[in-house]
């Protein structure tokens, strides 16, 4: 009877087991986005007057609707969801309190180069657990733009922004800036509706491959 008893208790312990390991693969990714400046802080601002912080929460809400529309959606947050200013602490409060698997913050460029155009993604330049998983989905969110939308690559770099200093730590951070609003290539481009939805496009894919 004891015997039986361990092979039974053993079986509860195992089926118990791959019902964890289940719900762990089931679980949806849990991503923070987070939309770059707002409120009072503008960011750069185009040759053609249109703000950092518009197009990139304009790109934020985008991927919402996107995500929306697929068949296993991501469980997306944004930092800010209106022309608010957040602070860059509650932004990955925010990443750390929900306990995401990736946090990933859109900006826009400029450039005293009128000529100074592409994307650029950034990584922390300090080394943690998710260094590798972070530098992995830079390069590969970069390519996509570039193959897809023909943005120019500009390589991935590494800096010491708060809001991938305060993560890296807690999960794969990245910061990714899409094209330079001082080039007047690029400016008028994300003027266009279409466009902001096809850059959205790319990041949700980029995401969900992740």
């Amino acid at each position: 009877m004891k015997k039986v008893f361990k092979n039974v208790s053993f079986m509860i312990l195992l089926l118990k087991s791959c019902l964890l390991l289940s719900q762990d693969l089931d679980a949806k990714k849990v991503i923070v986005i987070d939309p770059g400046h707002g409120g009072k802080d503008s960011g750069t601002i185009g040759i053609n007057c249109i703000q950092e912080k518009d197009v990139v929460l304009d790109i934020a809400e985008a991927i919402l609707e996107l995500n929306e529309k697929l068949n296993e959606p991501l469980d997306i947050y944004l930092t800010r969801y209106t022309d608010t200013l957040i602070s860059l602490s509650d932004r990955t409060k925010l990443a750390k309190d929900i306990k995401a698997d990736l946090f990933l913050s859109l900006h826009c460029n400029h450039s005293d180069n009128p000529n100074a155009r592409g994307v650029e993604v950034y990584v922390a330049n300090q080394s943690s657990g998710f260094s590798e998983e972070a530098i992995w989905f830079a390069f590969q969110l970069q390519a996509d733009l570039n193959k897809k939308l023909g943005f120019e690559s500009r390589g991935v770099k590494f800096a010491n922004f708060q809001v991938l200093r305060e993560t890296i730590d807690i999960m794969p951070s990245v910061l990714l800036e899409l094209g330079f609003l001082s080039n007047k290539d690029e400016s008028f481009y994300v003027l266009n509706q279409k466009n902001i939805v096809r850059i959205a496009s790319i990041i949700i894919l980029s995401l969900q491959n992740k």
